[in-house]
C-alpha cells in the first residue's frame, strides 16, 4: 500500500520548510529531500530579505525598484502584494526565532544593488542558514511533520499514471502525489497526497559554473513539465557578477552586500570600470554589472576582475562578512588587504512552474514556490534579495489554499506501482558524467551572459542529442539519482533554450547580440 499524507512537499528549502511549518495544523506533512535537510539553495543564500521596516523607506519604493530592475514584465499587482506582506513575512521569522543582526536595538537594514534604500534584514552574511536552520528547528518540534532525507522524487503522479490520456491544453490534469525513490534502500514507492507543493529551487547545475550547491538540477520544473503544467521565462537566468575567480572555491558567492557597502571592481590596472557602464556604478542591477564585467574581460583579455574593499574598516568588514571574511582567507586572499578575484556564475532562475497569486499552478492540486516558481514578481530581473521574500510570502498564499484545497478531498486509488521490468543496473556511469559536463559546457558558452541566434541554434542541436542519448539510457536501466538528476538538467536546458530563441529583443537578463534593445510587442512573458 502507498504511504498516505494530507500534503507533500517537495524540497527542504525555505519555501518548503515554511509551508510546512504552516499545514501542519491541518493535517499530515511529509517532506521529500534528496540530501540532507539542510541542503538547499536557501541555505546558500547570503545577502537577506528585502523588506519595508524603517526609516524613510516606503512600499512604493520598494515596488518601484522592483519594476525597473524587472525590464517591464513583472505583475504589478504581484509586486505590491509581496511588498505589502514583507513586514508580516519578517515578523513571522522573528516568532519562529530567527536572529537577525541588530544595531542599536533595531534590525540592521542593509542596501544592495537595485534598492533605493536601506531595506536588507539580514544575518551577517549567512541569512539563508539562519532561516533555514530557524525552520529546521520548529520542524523537528513538530509531531505532524515527516522528513525524509535521501528520497529523490521521480514523477508527479497524475491521470497518465491512471492509464487516461492528458494534454497540456485540455486544462483538467489532477495531482495525486509522486513516485519517489528512497536512495538509501533503492527501492520506488508512490506516496500519496490530497496536495502537493513543488519547492525544488531552481537549475543552477545545468552551466559549468554556479553559485548553486550541486543539488540544484531543476527536478522540480522537469517533473511538472512532463506532468504537462505550464513554465513561463525560462530564459531569464540571473549571472551574480561576483564570484571568487579561485578553482578551488566552486564559485563561492561574493555577497552583493559587499558592494553596498562601499567594495569597488577594478581591472588589474586598478581602474575602476563601472563608471564607463553605468551611472550608478557598482550599485547597477545584477544584470548590467554581469554583463558588465563579461564585456570587460572579453575586450581586456583578462579572465578576471577583482573587488576592492581595502579602504573599508577591517572591523566593518569582519562585522558584516565574517564568512565571505574566512572562505576568502581560506583560500590565500587577506580581503582586508587585496583585492578580491572575481567573476560571473549562474545564479538564480526568474522563470520556472508558472503559478497565479496563490501558488497554484496550472495543475489542480500542484501548488509551487521559491526559486522553482514563476510568480510574476521578478519579470525579467530579479531585485536583489527579493528571492527569500517572495519564498516566504508565496510559501504562505499557497498554504492558505492548499488547506482550503483538501477539505472533502480523499486520496486516490488505483495508482500503479513503480514498472522497472526489463532495465538493469547499469555500470556506465561514465556515460552520464561526460553527458552532463558536456551539456554544462554547452549552455555556459552558446546560453550564458550573452546569446546570439547562432550560439543558441548550436545549443539546441547539442542539447537534443544528448536528449536522445539519456532517454535511450534511462528506458533500459534502473533509475539512479545521477541520471535522474541529468534528465531533469537536459530538460531545463532544452526549456531554457526554446524560451530565448523565441525572445527577439534583449530585455533584462536575456541579452543577444542579434536583437539589442527591447520591443514592445515582445513585452510579454514566455510560456511553454
Amino acid at each position: 500500500m502507498p504511504e498516505k499524507y494530507d500534503f507533500l512537499v517537495i524540497g527542504s528549502g525555505g519555501a518548503g520548510l515554511s509551508f510546512a511549518l504552516r499545514v501542519a495544523r491541518f493535517g499530515s506533512v511529509a517532506i521529500i529531500t534528496k540530501k540532507d535537510s539542510a541542503e538547499s539553495n536557501t541555505n546558500y543564500a547570503q545577502g537577506g530579505l528585502a523588506s519595508v521596516i524603517a526609516g524613510q523607506d516606503r512600499f512604493e519604493d520598494h515596488i518601484n525598484d522592483t519594476i525597473i530592475a524587472g525590464a517591464g514584465l513583472c505583475d504589478p499587482a504581484i509586486v505590491e502584494m509581496v511588498v505589502r506582506d514583507g513586514p508580516s513575512v519578517v515578523r513571522e521569522l522573528l516568532a519562529w526565532g530567527a536572529r537577525f543582526s541588530t544595531k542599536n536595538g533595531q534590525l540592521d537594514l542593509g542596501r544592495e544593488g537595485g534598492h533605493s534604500h536601506n531595506r536588507i534584514v539580514h544575518a551577517a552574511d549567512r541569512t539563508g542558514k539562519e532561516i533555514e536552520q530557524t525552520l529546521l528547528a520548529a520542524i523537528a518540534r513538530h509531531p505532524d511533520i515527516h522528513v525524509f532525507e535521501h528520497h529523490f522524487a521521480l514523477e508527479l503522479i497524475t491521470e497518465h499514471h491512471l492509464g487516461r490520456k492528458i494534454t497540456r491544453s485540455n486544462g483538467d490534469i489532477y495531482c495525486y502525489g509522486a513516485y519517489i525513490f528512497d536512495t538509501r534502500s533503492d527501492k520506488v514507492e508512490a506516496v500519496l497526497a490530497k496536495a502537493t507543493l513543488i519547492a525544488t529551487g531552481g537549475v543552477g547545475e545545468v552551466y559549468l559554473h554556479s553559485t548553486n550547491p550541486s543539488i540544484a538540477t531543476g527536478d522540480g520544473i522537469a517533473m511538472a513539465y512532463r506532468a504537462k503544467a505550464r513554465v513561463a521565462n525560462m530564459e531569464f537566468m540571473q549571472f551574480h557578477p561576483t564570484t571568487l575567480n579561485i578553482p578551488e572555491a566552486n564559485s563561492f558567492l561574493i555577497s552583493e552586500a559587499v558592494r553596498g557597502k562601499g567594495g569597488i571592481l577594478r581591472d588589474r590596472n586598478g581602474h575602476a570600470f563601472m563608471a564607463d557602464y553605468d551611472d550608478r556604478g557598482e550599485l547597477a542591477p545584477r544584470d548590467i554589472v554581469a554583463r558588465s564585467i563579461d564585456d570587460h574581460l572579453k575586450k581586456s583579455g583578462d579572465d578576471t576582475v577583482y573587488l576592492d574593499v581595502t579602504h573599508i574598516d577591517s572591523n566593518v568588514l569582519s562585522e558584516s562578512f565574517p564568512h565571505i571574511m574566512a572562505t576568502c582567507r581560506s583560500y590565500g586572499v587577506d580581503i582586508t588587504k587585496e583585492w578580491i578575484p572575481v567573476v560571473p556564475a549562474a545564479h538564480y532562475l526568474c522563470g520556472g512552474v508558472l503559478t497565479d497569486r496563490e501558488g497554484r499552478t496550472s495543475i489542480h492540486g500542484l501548488f509551487c514556490a521559491g526559486e522553482a516558481a514563476c510568480t510574476g514578481l521578478h519579470g525579467a530581473n530579479r531585485l536583489a534579495s527579493n528571492s527569500l521574500l517572495e519564498a516566504m510570502v508565496f510559501s504562505k498564499r499557497a498554504a492558505e489554499k492548499s488547506v482550503a484545497y483538501i477539505r472533502d478531498r480523499d486520496w486516490v486509488t488505483g495508482v500503479p506501482e513503480w514498472d522497472d521490468s526489463g532495465t538493469f543496473n547499469a555500470e556506465e556511469a561514465i556515460l552520464i558524467h561526460h553527458n552532463k559536463q558536456e551539456l554544462q559546457q554547452v549552455m555556459w558558452n552558446y546560453v550564458g551572459i550573452v546569446r546570439s541566434d547562432l550560439r543558441l541554434a548550436r545549443a539546441f542541436r547539442r542539447t537534443h542529442l544528448l536528449f536522445e542519448e539519456t532517454e535511450e539510457f534511462y528506458q533500459r536501466t534502473r533509475v539512479s539519482v545521477a541520471l535522474c538528476e541529468l534528465r531533469n538538467l537536459i530538460a531545463n536546458a532544452y526549456i531554457i533554450i526554446r524560451s530565448a530563441m523565441s525572445r527577439k529583443e534583449s530585455r533584462g537578463l536575456h541579452y543577444t547580440t542579434d536583437h539589442p534593445g527591447q520591443k514592445e510587442e515582445a513585452r510579454r512573458d514566455t510560456i511553454i
